[in-house]
């Protein structure tokens, strides 16, 4: 079991693991996106992977590498949904019982896709009742706890996109990231620094859930917001943990927040003029610039993480007003 962060050769072996279970996503431009925003934009389409995003990498990576012990019990997680799904996928493919509490507000889309995948998922609260829930239940039954991003076999498994953003974009000079709990940022700036230490990484919250600048301003990783407010549920932990902490203090250049209506905006223009199904924390990298709280490039293309794409289709609407 990992005990440090890990390094490019941890993440190429679990990239060897997990290769013929997950997507190679493509990166793609998008010439109408570029000209509707007036920038040169590369995306990384995460939401085309199985589960519709990123976190199957990391789910996969845990699940394959766990312990006869670790899974006999059954597993618990406590996820907004996409982790939840994730799992879900993962645990099934070994006959692994699963909990997943969600707080209550979740996407009833992603709450249906995670019992569909055999989890028993229970509603709860708001995030900080959801996790004390999920903690209850590891003491009182015995449950692995799998946590949906301060975990390093999770973000190891998350740091294969940066694997395969080298061989996609040797040339890249920036990404912006979308940052929740920090484990894809994490694993995919671990594996990219090793290479190219030029690269720059930028993190981007939404400034009504900036948990990770809230603990790099405080320089504790245990620092909590006392409230979340985003449309961008999937970027809205209160808090994030030791492991995600010290992997952005090592990788990750600079962190910025963007605006509820820059995150509007930002999915608007990605299901419009770039035709991808997206969901809001997949849109921030495009609202950092729409906001310019990152300025573009000069020398090349902007990278933009496209982290997910499971939004209720009731859901559109809510950008609708920033048309």
């Amino acid at each position: 079991m990992q005990s440090s962060l890990p390094d490019q050769s941890v993440i190429r072996r679990a990239d060897d693991r997990i290769g013929d279970k997950i997507v190679r996503t493509p990166l793609w431009q998008s010439v109408d996106l570029d000209q509707a925003t007036g920038h040169s934009l590369l995306l990384k389409c995460e939401n085309l992977q199985r589960t519709g995003s990123f976190k199957l990498r990391g789910a996969l990576n845990w699940v394959m590498t766990a312990s006869e012990e670790e899974l006999a019990g059954g597993l618990v997680t406590v996820s907004a949904g996409n982790h939840a799904i994730a799992l879900a996928r993962a645990a099934a493919s070994t006959d692994t019982p699963l909990t997943v509490v969600m707080p209550e507000g979740s996407s009833e889309m992603k709450i249906q896709r995670t019992r569909a995948l055999g989890a028993e998922v229970k509603v709860h609260g708001h995030i900080q009742d959801a996790v004390a829930l999920c903690h209850q239940l590891v003491e009182e039954r015995g449950l692995t706890l799998v946590h949906p991003y301060n975990d390093l076999r999770v973000m190891t498994g998350q740091g294969t996109v940066g694997l395969e953003l080298l061989g996609q974009c040797p040339d890249m000079r920036r990404i912006l990231c979308p940052v929740g709990g920090g484990g894809l940022i994490s694993g995919l700036g671990l594996a990219i620094k090793a290479s190219r230490p030029d690269v720059e990484v930028i993190g981007i919250e939404p400034e009504g859930a900036a948990a990770m600048g809230n603990a790099w301003q405080r320089n504790d990783p245990a620092a909590s917001l006392a409230t979340v407010d985003t449309w961008a549920a999937s970027l809205a932990p209160a808090i994030v943990g030791e492991h995600t902490f010290a992997a952005t203090r090592q990788v990750v250049d600079r962190m910025v927040t963007v605006s509820e209506p820059a995150i509007r905006e930002a999915t608007r223009l990605l299901l419009t003029e770039a035709r991808l199904y997206v969901e809001p924390g997949a849109a921030v990298g495009l609202a950092a610039l729409l906001d310019g709280v990152v300025e573009p490039s000069p020398a090349s293309a902007d990278l933009l993480v496209i982290t997910g794409g499971n939004l209720d289709p009731d859901q559109v609407h809510h950008c609708e007003s920033s048309a």
